[in-house]
């Protein structure tokens, strides 16, 4: 196959650029730099599978020669990103899901969504079922994120029953692994790293609240049978179990060996208090769960850091 994966150089993108050439296909990777970095695919230049394309997926997007898939995974993904760029994340999530469905439609290709647990905003319903329409501050500081995700399920949705292309969305929930960025504000990678340079470990709340954690791998194979699936309709892919930030916090200082502190900061406005996935469908449909231990892959993670933070 040959495929074009918007969002390349980012943390996801650039696992999945790699899965796709791992098994023989071609790619091809668009990225602006936004958020994503060179260092990401620095491995895969001089590699004949694999072409990239600097570029703002707003705007048209023209790629010569046939296309099988079309994966969109460009956007701001984390708070810090979204909450400092909100204009570019509504864009890139409306805009740019519209001009990759378009690529899409014009090359009759297979298109996958990247679409994200916090369509589900602060749940009434947990764990969290596919058919569960979310309970979302549409004006609050994290709708920028959360709208531009409902709207692009519904804009792919759009294009599969009026112009019959054929989709795929994935409802990804919280996933860490090598190539997080340092500073990029989601739990994993501040506490790894706040832990290796011995500083507190930033709390908000109590750390009361609740999250799953999903190693990169087994979110990518999630993902990839969920592209070759026959299955239209949103899938949740995660890891169901959940554990409170605190715990983590405490497995993370563990790992490391760290003497470092925990330190509260007040709750952020609209925090989700609980997060975890129901993968009954994921289970069923796509015979997959994930595998990989949060001890397992939080030592991989940390591995990572060590490399990048020098210690």
């Amino acid at each position: 196959m040959r495929v074009l994966i918007t969002g390349a150089a980012g943390f996801l993108g650039s696992h999945l650029t790699d899965r796709f050439l791992s098994e023989g296909h071609d790619v091809v990777g668009v990225d602006n730099f936004l958020t994503g970095s060179p260092d990401n695919i620095a491995h895969l230049m001089g590699n004949e599978h694999f072409q990239f394309i600097q570029h703002d997926v707003t705007n048209f997007i023209y790629v010569p020669g046939s296309l099988d898939g079309v994966l969109h995974f460009a956007s701001p993904a984390s708070p810090v990103d979204y909450l400092q760029l909100p204009i570019q994340t509504l864009k890139v999530g409306s805009l740019g899901t519209h001009k990759a469905l378009g690529l899409a439609k014009a090359k009759d290709a297979r298109f996958l969504l990247a679409s994200t647990s916090e369509v589900y905003g602060d749940p009434q319903v947990h764990p969290q079922p596919e058919s569960y329409w979310g309970h979302v501050n549409p004006v609050g500081p994290r709708g920028v994120y959360d709208e531009a995700k409902r709207f692009a399920e519904a804009m792919t949705m759009a294009y599969r029953r009026f112009h019959q292309v054929d989709t795929r969305i994935v409802r990804i929930f919280n996933t860490y692994g090598p190539r997080m960025r340092q500073h990029d504000g989601r739990v994993v990678s501040n506490f790894v790293v706040q832990a290796l340079l011995g500083e507190p470990l930033t709390v908000y709340g109590d750390g009361g609240q609740t999250r799953s954690f999903c190693y990169v791998s087994d979110l990518i194979d999630g993902i990839l049978r969920l592209f070759h699936s026959d299955e239209p309709d949103p899938t949740n892919i995660g890891n169901p179990n959940e554990y409170t930030v605190r715990q983590l916090a405490e497995e993370v200082l563990r790992l490391t060996g760290s003497s470092s502190t925990l330190e509260e900061h007040p709750l952020p406005t609209d925090d989700p208090k609980v997060r975890r996935p129901d993968i009954s469908k994921a289970r069923e449909r796509l015979q997959w769960e994930p595998e990989v231990t949060l001890e397992d892959g939080l030592q991989r993670t940390i591995d990572y850091f060590k490399g990048q933070l020098q210690v």
